[in-house]
């Protein structure tokens, strides 16, 4: 085999010396940047594009200042000026070790003098580069047993962080993306100094301190909101990580970017899709070394949304909003071509895909807080309660504050508990922490087209969840409760599970917590808790039964510091406890006492 790289550079050279067997091509090629991974680098070589068939066969130059290509044993020239251009279209950077960004620039340019090609292992999609990962790293200090495709998207993160800066991770609900970041963070512990940002809703601030502290205690925490504020910069530096609200986090934008993050972590970033908001216009200016948007659902209304993403994890990737809309009209093609480029950054995982790695039901507590309304609210209810029914205060009050952690518009018109009128209250908002969190949960679900129950205790919540859930288009809706006829329970059930797409059953644990197979749901929402467990666990059971093919997702909403927490505490010792022979009663006196005791403390 001749040195082809040792041979003249000008193909007027290599007429002179033309190796034996070999020919020569007086066709010009079109000249080629190509792209290639060479383990964790990418790299950018010159080459050539022939076309044959209708196939581009894309050949490389024996380096980057020869202006040829071999083609078997047939040397075809390039334009002179190919390795000069080539340098002019790179610029500064080493093409041994190319960064990515830079790669999508040349992916996207488009330049009729040189043209950019890259292999398949150059735009690898996250999900199957993280299904590539054979010896992915368990993190020191992480207390919890990743499954092994959470252990393989941690690796990938870590890995792909490194070579680009930021990624999205968009794996689908119930796939543990906040165990993931934990994960992630412990791989490279932050310090005071240079600690990570977390932002997110209000209604997720207790879930990561309580995930944090579950799985990643060495993941000091501190929570700025509030009364828990700093004023300076300065009082940031003082926990590994700091975990804020969006709406803190633009009021308090002077005090977030007067440091270098070492991560910054968007969880339901959704929030951020929109360039003129002024979340995402506040955001993008916190200095950062990594970023990481969390969402199931990158794409909801236009490609824009991706755009928005895109920019924050890897700022400059696709442009300007001005060249990417420009360059990515709203189209199936243009989608196509976007998805392309950006899917190398994207972990997007459904549980369908992973289903083999999981158990056949995945339970996830959701704790919120109550906000300040709320608070008060909460307390005056338990007071005025206790005042004015001193015998059986008690057992009143507590359902008094089941109704309110339900929604404070509830109001009960009967003796049985889970009726309840609708008497909107202008001092209370409609969109409680907990109706955020179910709309989030259902929005997601509903964009993957997957199928929910949601078991609440009292029946007007349905009609609230409807109202919230107003711009949610193409969704079913049914319901079950105590009123609805036996004879209609099983076809309103068929109806649910023919329906094609995305479709919601509010359920009443009580009606219809047991006889119903609603298999089509691998979505379960326990949108109130209850005293008895068993109820729960039957509830739980329409979905999780024989003739079920999918693992079910089995969420539970419940405040903590108030009625709801005791009730999710009670419900899991109790649960250990019942068995045939031993009955748990509805509920008892200590826990009563418990329930009335405990009280949410303002922010």
């Amino acid at each position: 085999m001749p040195d082809f790289a040792a041979m003249p550079i000008t193909f007027e050279g290599v007429r002179e010396r033309v190796p034996a067997g070999h020919t020569l091509s007086e066709r010009l090629l079109e000249p080629l940047i190509l792209l290639d991974r060479n383990g964790d680098r990418l790299s950018a070589s010159l080459g050539g594009m022939r076309m044959i068939r209708g196939q581009k066969n894309e050949l490389r130059a024996p380096t980057d200042d020869h202006a040829w290509v071999v083609d078997g044993t047939v040397l075809r020239p390039l334009p002179k000026d190919a390795p000069k251009l080539f340098r002019i279209m790179l610029g500064d950077v080493d093409p041994k070790d190319l960064p990515f960004s830079v790669a999508i620039r040349l992916l996207r340019t488009v330049d009729e003098r040189m043209s950019t090609a890259a292999s398949t292992s150059v735009l690898i999609a996250g999900r199957d580069a993280a299904d590539q990962e054979t010896n992915p790293v368990a993190p020191s200090g992480l207390r919890a047993d990743l499954f092994p495709y959470q252990a393989r998207g941690v690796q990938w993160m870590w890995d792909t962080v490194g070579r680009t800066g930021g990624v999205i991770l968009a794996d689908e609900m119930g796939l543990g993306k906040t165990i993931q970041i934990i994960a992630l963070l412990l791989m490279d512990m932050p310090d005071q100094s240079s600690p990570a940002l977390i932002v997110c809703p209000t209604s997720l601030i207790a879930n990561w301190v309580r995930e944090i502290e579950r799985f990643g205690p060495s993941l000091e925490t501190n929570v700025h909101r509030g009364s828990h504020r700093t004023g300076v910069s300065s009082g940031l530096q003082r926990s590994r990580v700091v975990i804020t609200t969006y709406d803190t986090m633009v009021n308090d934008i002077s005090i977030f970017s007067g440091l270098e993050w070492s991560w910054v972590i968007c969880d339901e970033a959704q929030a951020i899709k929109n360039p003129s908001s002024n979340r995402r216009q506040a955001i993008v200016t916190i200095p950062r070394k990594r970023s990481i948007p969390m969402t199931g659902t990158p794409v909801e209304n236009t490609l824009l949304d991706l755009w928005s993403l895109t920019d924050f994890a890897i700022p400059g990737l696709l442009g300007t909003q001005s060249e990417f809309e420009a360059e990515f009209p709203d189209s199936v093609e243009a989608g196509q071509r976007l998805g392309g480029l950006t899917d190398p950054i994207i972990l997007k995982r459904r549980v369908a895909d992973v289903a083999s790695d999981l158990p056949e039901r995945i339970d996830i507590d959701i704790p919120l807080e109550l906000d300040d309304r709320l608070i008060d609210h909460y307390r005056e209810v338990r007071d005025t309660t206790l005042a004015k029914y001193p015998v059986a205060g008690a057992l009143v009050a507590t359902l008094q504050l089941q109704l309110l952690c339900a929604h404070p518009w509830l109001r009960q018109n009967s003796d049985a508990e889970e009726e309840a009128d609708i008497i909107p209250a202008s001092s209370m908002p409609l969109v409680t922490p907990k109706m955020e969190r179910i709309a989030a949960l259902l929005r997601e679900a509903f964009a993957n087209g997957r199928k929910v129950i949601v078991f609440a205790l009292f029946n007007r919540i349905g009609d609230l969840l409807k109202e919230v859930c107003a711009d949610m288009p193409g969704v079913h809706w049914g319901a079950i409760n105590g009123s609805t006829p036996q004879e209609d329970r099983q076809p309103i059930v068929d109806i649910f599970s023919e329906n094609v797409g995305a479709a919601c059953l509010v359920l009443n644990p009580k009606a219809a917590g047991a006889g119903l197979n609603i298999t089509a749901a691998t979505v379960v929402i326990h949108f109130t808790p209850v005293w008895n467990p068993a109820v729960e666990a039957q509830a739980s059971a329409r979905a999780h039964r024989r003739g079920q093919t999918q693992p079910v997702t089995v969420y539970r909403l419940f405040y903590k510091d108030t009625v709801e927490e005791i009730m999710i505490e009670r419900s899991a010792w109790k649960s250990d406890l019942a068995n045939e022979t031993v009955p748990v009663s509805t509920r008892d006196a200590d826990d009563l006492k418990r329930a009335l005791s405990i009280l949410p403390v303002k922010t």
